[in-house]
Formats: C-alpha cells, structure tokens, sequence
C-alpha cells in the first residue's frame, strides 16, 4: 500500500474545499466539534455510572468497595520447617 504524503493530502484537501465550499467547512468542523464533546461526556458517564454501580452493590451487601483483586497470601515456611511441608502440611 503506497504512503500518503504532503502533495497527496493537499490534493484530497483542495478537493474537499471544491467539493464543500468554503463557507460550509467552518459549519462542519464546528458542529463535528460539539458532536466529540457530547460523544466524550456520555462516554465519561458511562464509566462514571459503572463506578457508581460497583459501589452501590458493594455497600447493599455490607461490604466495602473494592476496586482491585484483594492481594494472595504466599505460604512462607518457617525457619525450622523444611520448604516440602509448606505445600503438603502433611509432611508426606
């Protein structure tokens, strides 16, 4: 696929101002402008309402929000104990 260089997109850029007019480009990129500011805020609320939500069924079972995976206990075998019996408490 070949690369799009400057001459390239001052031609696909000449072609859109004849095609749109001059008067109409500014109307476009403005209300294209307002259409990613209402596209961002319902996209942050979206994720807003989603943290809300976690947060609200957290706290109706009694429990505290929490965000992240609770950390994982690492047996660790004690001084006198040798590393075998950490995984089979056993000893066999």
């Amino acid at each position: 696929m070949p690369d799009i260089g400057w001459p390239e997109i001052l031609i696909i850029a000449v072609v859109i101002l004849v095609l749109f007019g001059s008067r109409k480009l500014p109307d476009a990129a403005r209300s294209l402008g307002r259409s990613m500011r209402i596209f961002r805020t319902e996209i942050k609320g979206m994720h807003d309402d989603d943290d809300d939500q976690t947060a609200r069924n957290a706290t109706q079972s009694g429990e505290p929000a929490q965000l992240t995976a609770p950390p994982r206990a690492v047996p660790v075998p004690p001084a006198d104990q040798p590393a075998s019996t950490v995984d089979n408490p056993d000893g066999r």
